[in-house]
């Protein structure tokens, strides 16, 4: 049996092959999961292209966080592939508009560009592990991807706010849906050369930063020691892990400047 045999796990944010989202969907169906994906507006097109190399191909459901309708509509979208409801969900949505809110513009964002990062980023963990709450089964995992937010780093900007926020969002959700036995953890993955990070204005000196720090080394290509690490958190066998955030970043955390 595969560590996610006869579970139901819902995955956002799969864009490209190169995605941490891709990984996962992979590796949980080859450890027995049913999966279904999820995308929304532009990201649909990518995702059926991504998915299609997957074997079987996931289904495809629309999804846009920031819409109320489909997350109202949620639990019957996904009823319509789970017939024994949900067993994790994986958050794997960020977004921040790279030119106003990236790259030095700190100092001078406007709240508008703001909030639009925090909804999509952080506040949609939340919204969406409420939306989908009415199915989720006892022992459900919720799992996000961070990109360690305890300190600043260069370029990232209000990304890196928002990452702080979803953070703490993981925290509270631990807090307050563990009586109902639903576990919330985070996993914070080094530098990953996928779409996301290359919308970053000068994101290639965090290749830098690992390639120079990092005690076990780190492949930015390799996305799989990230996504084995959601897969692991979503199984059973975390079953009293909660609130957590677990690097996965060739141990750079560990080490000073």
């Amino acid at each position: 049996m595969g560590l996610l045999e006869g579970k139901n796990i819902l995955v956002t944010g799969v864009t490209m092959r190169t995605s941490i989202a891709y990984a996962v969907c992979d590796i949980a169906q080859r450890e027995g999961a049913t999966v279904v994906v999820s995308a929304a507006g532009r990201a649909i097109a990518p995702a059926q292209r991504a998915i299609a190399n997957l074997d079987p191909v996931p289904a495809l459901i629309e999804l846009d966080v920031t819409n109320p309708d489909h997350l109202a509509a949620l639990p019957e979208t996904l009823s319509e592939h789970f017939d024994d409801g949900l067993d994790g969900i994986v958050h794997s949505i960020a977004y921040a508009d790279p030119e106003k809110a990236l790259g030095g513009a700190f100092l001078t964002t406007e709240w508008e560009t703001v909030a639009n990062a925090l909804h999509i980023s952080a506040y949609s963990l939340q919204s969406l592990t409420m939306a989908a709450k009415p199915i989720l089964n006892r022992g459900a995992g919720v799992v996000g991807l961070t990109f360690d937010a305890r300190v600043s780093w260069p370029t990232y900007d209000w990304m890196g706010v928002a990452k702080a926020a979803l953070e703490s969002t993981s925290r509270y959700l631990a807090r307050y849906l563990g009586p109902d036995g639903i576990r919330v953890n985070l996993v914070a993955a080094g530098p990953l050369d996928t779409v996301a990070k290359k919308a970053i204005p000068g994101a290639s000196s965090f290749n830098d930063i690992w390639g120079q720090r990092a005690p076990l080394s780190w492949d930015t290509s390799d996305a799989v020691p990230s996504a084995k690490a959601v897969v692991a958190l979503l199984s059973d066998w975390f079953p009293s892990t909660t609130g957590e955030m677990v690097h996965v970043d060739g141990g750079l955390h560990s080490t000073g400047a």
